[in-house]
């Protein structure tokens, strides 16, 4: 009898354990193997972590351990090899460990939906086939003049989709004749657009100096801090040239899905068909065809978002994170893993560089890299030596900026466009938050539309007339009164994307403007068609979130403006200062890339904001400075460590006596350096009747809080109802 020690699909911390099942079959099983298992009588993927051979009868373990051994039949098994190698299953419990996650869900996380251990799998894409049709002969004696001609159509074009050689009754007159053959042949559901080859560009002075101190840094993890337009994609295409001729490859990631296609066309008109992608973006199908092109080694660069972390490269010589400082690189939902501490795992695990590329680092790597813990090289001019743009400040208070025909955009804004507009150059608009009108409240009772699920404010869409909360992603129509006292005269406050959009095609009628935010690329390559067609010149505006400040070169554009720059100041987070710095900073970046000279202007309410200021200037040194001192005051990474505790529970009486019960038990352990903060009614209190409150714990001694927190875990989950979610080094709370 085999003894399987297996995990089940539930991702629960309560079942972040193995159970035992028996297996008499002759059929190939083993560690990391998936397998159909009856668990608590309902049908359920189990994923196999170990094995062993005893010489037990089932009735003899039941004796011993008090509890019978339910069996695996061989039609049981699943897979007919391990589903992962030995290296990324160690990197899945490094990764568990490090955020207090199920291993399951980690493991979930990396793999595609027809991959993963979890019982909807069998639902998810199968390899798909077409059917081809090659030559076999070209002799046409004995054959009709309709085969052939049909023969001669196959003959030229060897081999073709079955589906194309004509009438399949000739076609099977033909196979018949002994002249042609079928075959089936694996179709590739995501075709990578065959980008025209190119040579290495001549690299600058700076940008040798960079590569060179990358690769001969004793360190293995280097930050390249490059201003906007420094050239730093090049010193990527270089590093990766000399680790592909070494025989290793390359993980190339980018912060946004939208950034994909551009540096998969950098990387493709450098390496050819070398290069993959892997990102939550593409189909199922597309996915499943990619990870397993990427295992079989077919491929030897992957280019993706946050996900591709986990892709399954073999022989990794170099991994680089662009825009590291991106807050995108976080998971949002559990497991809470970053993938620049992914990144750095499989680093080590490997051997091999890891560089973090960005012009606004994060103040941890910056200080890292200051510490020497980090390696350093910096490129701190643009490649074509061209002046950072001009930068204008506007103070939204001082009503001398506005001409009455806005609201939203200034009158030194205004201006600016309509002479760029005249002189054929394009405008990048960054307002970081989409939708029409950002709240619906009643003037006559107060009553403010908020989220029934979690109640956060709901935004008007006028696209498709719906309110929607943007957290949990609840919608409705538009209410036509309020449902408090009836009035049907709501107020409309705030403004979006999509209201800048309509704004700008009322000043400036005629002008071509392009939105693109969250909204806009939930359809399939739209963001993708949109930023190509900005870039060729399709559209004079292209007004967005976030998504557009970061990574993209339009050598056409010569003003960028922050519409509200005051936006991220506003959220509760020891972040916003920071967030709101490298949101302009990168949006000033975006404009006179190439020959011509850029302006940038910033609206904003707080002109004299430090964050603002400096962002203003992309003077990041001064900024790094002053908001460390911030941070120490405060006692905030990077001089603590991060631990956001969130406890959930139907009742909010017993929520709230458990939270502070559990903030009790930590003080009770007398840590030197541990502080807790809370308890806190978080932002979004609660979801679909759970009620939540967090527990925040600074420490610096990482050991003797992770020991702490696995036990503690353990003994007061499930405890009067309430969950523990557990986010490690987060960015909110």
């Amino acid at each position: 009898m085999k003894i399987l020690e297996v995990l089940t699909e539930y991702g629960t911390r309560s079942l972040d354990r193995t159970f035992s099942y028996a297996y008499f079959g002759n059929k190939a099983i083993g560690p990391r193997y998936r397998v159909k298992i009856n668990f608590n009588g309902h049908l359920a993927m189990g994923f196999v972590l170990s094995l062993r051979e005893t010489t037990d009868t089932p009735e003899a373990f039941e004796a011993r351990n008090g509890y019978p051994l339910k069996t695996i039949q061989e039609a049981d098994i699943v897979d007919e090899f391990p589903l992962m190698d030995e290296e990324m299953y160690d990197l899945a419990k490094e990764v568990a460990a490090y955020y207090f996650a199920p291993l399951i869900s980690v493991i979930q996380a990396m793999l595609p939906l027809s991959l993963s251990p979890k019982l909807s799998s069998e639902h998810g894409p199968k390899i798909a086939y077409e059917k081809w049709v090659r030559l076999l002969s070209d002799k046409e004696d004995g054959l009709t003049d309709k085969q052939i001609e049909s023969l001669r159509l196959i003959a030229k074009n060897s081999p073709i989709l079955k589906k194309e050689a004509g009438s399949p009754s000739i076609l099977k007159k033909l196979i018949e004749a002994g002249r042609v053959q079928i075959y089936q042949q694996e179709k590739q559901r995501l075709q990578i657009p065959l980008n025209e080859r190119e040579e290495p560009h001549e690299m600058s002075e700076m940008q040798r100096q960079a590569y060179q101190t990358i690769l001969d840094s004793p360190k293995e993890v280097v930050l390249l801090q490059g201003v906007t337009g420094s050239g730093k994609t090049e010193v990527y295409l270089r590093l990766s040239e000399t680790v592909l001729a070494q025989g290793k490859t390359v993980l190339m990631l980018v912060p946004e899905i939208s950034l994909t296609p551009v540096m998969v066309e950098y990387f493709s008109r450098r390496f050819g068909q070398k290069v993959a992608i892997l990102h939550s973006n593409l189909t199922a199908g597309e996915r499943y065809d990619e990870y397993r092109r990427i295992a079989e080694g077919k491929a030897s660069i992957v280019v993706g978002a946050r996900s591709a972390v986990f892709a399954p490269l073999h022989h990794i010589g170099l991994i680089v994170l662009d825009e590291e400082h991106v807050e995108s690189y976080k998971q949002d939902n559990a497991p809470f893993y970053h993938a620049r501490e992914v990144a750095i795992m499989r680093g080590k695990q490997e051997g091999c560089k890891v560089v973090l590329g960005s012009a606004t680092p994060s103040l941890e790597t910056k200080a890292r890299a200051c510490r020497g813990i980090y390696g350093y090289a910096e490129m701190n001019r643009r490649i074509n030596e061209k002046a950072l743009p001009k930068t204008q400040i506007v103070d939204l208070t001082d009503r001398k900026n506005f001409n009455g025909k806005s609201e939203k955009l200034s009158a030194p804004l205004q201006t600016l466009i309509q002479e760029k507009l005249k002189q054929h150059e394009q405008v990048l608009l960054l307002l970081n938050r989409r939708g029409y009108w950002t709240g619906i409240n009643c003037p006559k009772c107060g009553y403010i539309f908020t989220c029934p699920q979690c109640g956060g404010n709901l935004t008007y869409h006028q696209e498709d007339g719906m309110l929607k909360c943007h957290h949990c992603g609840f919608v409705s129509r538009f209410p036509s009164r309020c449902p408090d006292c009836g009035n049907t005269h709501l107020r409309r406050v705030g403004y979006g994307t999509e209201r800048v959009v309509k704004e700008l095609e009322d000043l400036y009628p005629g002008v071509r403007v392009a939105r693109l935010d969250s909204d806009v690329s939930r359809v399939s390559k739209q963001a993708e068609t949109i930023l190509k067609d900005f870039k060729a010149g399709k559209y004079d505006i292209l007004v967005g979130t976030q998504m557009i400040a970061k990574g993209h070169d339009f050598p056409n554009v010569t003003l960028s403006a922050v519409v509200n720059a005051d936006i991220g100041l506003a959220l509760p987070t020891y972040r916003a200062a920071e967030r709101t710095f490298e949101l302009i900073a990168q949006a000033v970046g975006r404009s006179g890339r190439s020959s011509k000279t850029g302006i940038a202007l910033i609206q904003t309410y707080n002109p004299n904001h430090y964050a603002i200021r400096f962002g203003a200037t992309q003077d990041y040194e001064s900024f790094f400075r002053y908001e460390m001192r911030q941070r120490k005051l405060a006692q905030y990474p990077p001089y603590v460590y991060l631990i956001l505790l969130e406890f959930q529970s139907a009742n909010e009486n017993k929520l709230v006596s458990f939270v502070y019960d559990f903030k009790r038990d930590v003080e009770a352990q007398n840590f030197a350096d541990v502080s807790t903060l809370g308890p806190i009614l978080p932002y979004y209190a609660m979801q679909e009747g759970v009620h939540k409150r967090i527990l925040l714990l600074r420490y610096k001694n990482k050991e003797e809080v992770t020991a702490y927190l696995q036990e503690a875990l353990k003994r007061w989950n499930g405890i009067s109802g309430v969950k523990i979610v557990v986010n490690v080094d987060p960015l909110d709370y």
